[in-house]
């Protein structure tokens, strides 16, 4: 009896990651649910500008490469032109939260009818450690030497309370991996998106809390449990909006 196998929608290529990011766990839940859902065949995935850029290798459904901060741009023209496909992007938080500000939050409002998979590890990955809009107060990167300063650097954005106001938003929750417990919660959280896709609901996203061991400069546990520590006190898990039993 089979009890554990590589889900049928992730290619079989090794992943590039650091050891101990959680990258690869993210995607295995995207890939568990578009096999769940059986919709391999008709959907079509983003990739960012990001440590996931080369996620079109490790996805079996059709992908496409977007500019840094425009995959909800190039959701949304695709989703148009093609609206039987499921439609997703797969972005960090300097791609979503920085340069992609615009296209997240209008894409939002606007309702489009397509799934985000939100990436929230707390620095800029792929380019050496700076300073994103989602590191926290206090929080040392190679651009904040001596901790992120609210006075100098503002506050970190929360984009799920954020797109929770917005009328177009269906369904928004934040999860995170850090523990076999909340990752089965973002595993049905994941799923819900896409099925928010599926029943024309609407605008979903799901921002996973993440881990980046390398630029934090700590091992994979430790910078599991700074993520407990620090990072969920301040991004706290949950439903921030879902309308899609309404």
């Amino acid at each position: 009896m089979v009890v554990f196998e590589k889900p049928k929608s992730l290619s079989p290529v090794p992943f590039h990651y650091c050891p101990g990011c959680t990258h690869g766990i993210v995607h295995r839940l995207v890939a568990e649910a578009i096999d769940k859902l059986e919709i391999e065949g008709s959907t079509i995935g983003i990739a960012p500008v990001g440590c996931s850029v080369f996620a079109y290798n490790y996805f079996e459904c059709d992908m496409i490469q977007a500019a840094h901060g425009r995959a909800p741009a190039v959701a949304t023209g695709l989703k148009r032109t093609r609206p039987d496909s499921v439609v997703f992007t797969y972005q960090g938080d300097g791609d979503l939260a920085a340069i992609g500000t615009a296209e997240t939050v209008h894409a939002a409002t606007r309702g489009e009818n397509i799934t985000i998979i939100f990436i929230n590890n707390a620095i800029y990955g792929m380019t050496g450690g700076q300073m994103a809009p989602t590191t926290l107060p206090g929080q040392i990167t190679t651009t904040s030497p001596y901790g992120r300063d609210r006075k100098i650097q503002g506050n970190p954005i929360r984009i799920c309370e954020m797109l929770s106001t917005l009328d177009g938003a269906a369904y928004v929750e934040r999860v995170s991996v850090d523990s076999p417990k909340n990752i089965m919660r973002a595993k049905r959280s994941i799923e819900k998106a896409f099925r928010t896709q599926l029943d024309k609901k609407g605008f979903s996203l799901v921002e996973v809390l993440s881990t980046c061991p390398t630029n934090w400069g700590m091992s994979p546990v430790e910078s599991l449990e700074w993520l407990r520590t620090n990072m969920i006190p301040y991004y706290p898990l949950g439903v921030f909006k879902d309308t899609t039993e309404e």
